[in-house]
């Protein structure tokens, strides 16, 4: 596939969020998406983000998020070492050059180098990025001036900027070229990166497989996002079909000994090119061509997965914040009033242990929402307990509501990714445009295959299930906020709950709202539930 109809490609799918395309399949993407980033921030800075400033979550954990990094589109991040494609896959992508960029066999990528969507062609140099409210870089700020001089955003318009951010990499040094000093830690700098990445690109080039020293210690930072990670053989038309087998053979067993994963990684095969080489091999074209294709497919779903993990990584904050309050308050309380405050103090960092499981046990807590013991204490050494606040009941029940109601709601409005539930045509001049006119919905729609538990999980988890199971009174709350009638919902109940018990597992759960959108987009729910619906291990 040559590089125009591939590019082509990304296009045609990046429109999915594209506010002005005509299809009404794309605007109802973007319109979903967009209301559940409002709901997002609303959420946090309402509930969730008082709570954080209150007993200074930030002096232990890290800084309130803001609305930019909320907003954020979706960042691919991409690493490899030098000269094997990073800058030129982007170009490829955008069939255009970015502002800045250039391309050679030498390292000529010498910094780090964010490429946005923009009206005009322009460069932000790092200081200035780092303190633009607008964009979601101000964390960058701790590196200080050695870093920044080295960091840039480049915007420019095109289509496929319009749903992501690319982050393209200095070209990781090898051999005595990994000795120069880059005045910044690269490898932290990667993991802040990675943190807030939705999917993270490992590139090699066929003639160089090698990995360095410094590869390696980047490769270790990503430890924790291996979920995104995504390896590209990039190049791999300049070997033929037999060498190409070795090539990648041996890819994977250098990989094996740096990346420590019970899975094996995704693995794709490519050759990413602004002008296609004269000497490249054709012999196992169609399979680099099925492989690119896989990749662009990763990007398509990057907007929805971007979104679930916006959602999931809040509800996570929120409960890490929620035990941080719990914590402070219980040390403040146990501070005397007048003398002995010094004393009483160290005593409460030394037996900070003890303190966790009183607070775990008063508050029925998970142990694994606690943070790192030995970090805590350190951080404490540098307060006065006396100082701290009080606990605030009112507060805390914000945020219990922000992980019962607000966020589990927001988890229903995401698209399931599967236009079969895209709304139909309608009368515009419709009251009720998505439960006045009925509409059959596709025969697979009715298979447990089309229900996208991934999603549902989430949302599942924050109402706290005991042996994997969920009672009706916690689920309840959660189905009436997706506004449904409650004779309608009293149906999807009986069909979701197929074992009568009055209580759901994330498969019931997951069912019962995959039936809520059905109706929510115009179709009829059957009167018994289809048994494809019922996990074969569940029949």
């Amino acid at each position: 596939m040559g590089s125009e109809s591939q590019a082509s490609s990304l296009h045609s799918q990046a429109k999915i969020t594209t506010p002005n395309s005509n299809s009404r399949d794309e605007i109802y993407y973007s319109e979903e998406y967009h209301s559940v980033i409002e709901g997002l921030k609303r959420s946090y800075n309402d509930k969730i983000k008082p709570l954080e400033t209150t007993y200074n979550f930030e002096g232990f954990h890290s800084p309130p998020l803001t609305d930019s990094d909320i907003e954020a589109k979706p960042i691919v991040l991409l690493m490899g070492q030098y000269s094997t494609g990073k800058t030129t896959l982007i170009q490829h992508l955008l069939e255009k050059e970015y502002p800045g960029s250039h391309v050679g066999v030498e390292p000529t990528t010498d910094r780090f180098v964010a490429v946005m969507n923009g009206i005009e062609e322009r460069v932000i140099p790092g200081n200035a990025a780092a303190v633009n409210r607008q964009l979601p870089f101000q964390g960058l700020n701790k590196f200080g001036q050695a870093f920044l001089s080295r960091f840039q955003v480049s915007q420019l318009p095109s289509p496929a900027l319009e749903n992501m951010t690319f982050i393209d990499t200095p070209g990781i040094l090898a051999g005595d070229k990994q000795r120069i000093d880059r005045g910044y830690n690269f490898t932290e700098v990667v993991e802040w990166f990675a943190e807030r990445a939705d999917l993270i690109l490992l590139i090699f080039d066929s003639h160089k497989l090698d990995i360095s020293n410094e590869f390696k210690l980047a490769i270790h930072s990503l430890r924790g996002h291996e979920e995104k990670v995504r390896i590209l053989l990039n190049k791999a038309d300049m070997v033929d079909g037999q060498q190409l087998m070795r090539v990648y053979g041996a890819m994977m067993w250098s990989l094996g000994k740096v990346v420590q994963t019970p899975e094996v990684m995704r693995v794709y095969l490519g050759s990413f090119w602004i002008e296609k080489p004269r000497n490249a091999f054709d012999d196992c074209r169609l399979l680099i061509e099925a492989e690119q294709k896989d990749l662009l497919n990763s990007f398509r779903d990057l907007p929805r997965n971007a979104t679930i993990r916006k959602v999931n990584e809040i509800v996570k904050r929120a409960r890490l914040a929620k035990v941080h309050a719990f914590i402070i308050g219980h040390l403040r309380k146990e501070m005397p009033a007048l003398f002995g405050k010094i004393s009483k103090q160290e005593e409460l960092i030394e037996k900070l242990d003890k303190e966790f499981l009183k607070i775990q046990q008063r508050h029925h807590l998970a142990p694994g929402d606690f943070p790192n013991l030995e970090r805590f204490k350190q951080g404490l050494n540098l307060y006065k307990f006396d100082k701290f606040s009080n606990l605030k009941p009112q507060i805390i029940e914000k945020v219990d509501y922000a992980l019962s109601v607000d966020l589990p709601k927001l988890m229903t409005e995401i698209p399931q990714g599967n236009k079969l539930i895209a709304p139909m045509e309608r009368n515009p001049f419709s009251e009720s445009p998505r439960t006045s006119e009925k509409y059959d919905l596709p025969p697979d729609y009715w298979d447990f295959s089309a229900v996208n538990k991934q999603s549902i999980i989430p949302q599942f988890n924050v109402m706290k299930p005991v042996n994997g199971k969920v009672p009706g009174t916690k689920i309840k709350p959660v189905l009436m906020e997706t506004g449904l009638d409650t004779a309608i919902l009293a149906k999807i109940w009986n069909l979701s709950d197929w074992d009568k018990d009055g209580y759901m597992d994330s498969d019931q759960f997951a069912v019962a709202m995959h039936l809520c959108k059905a109706v929510m987009a115009g179709g009829e729910i059957p009167e018994e539930l289809p048994k494809a619906m019922i996990p074969e291990r569940k029949i």
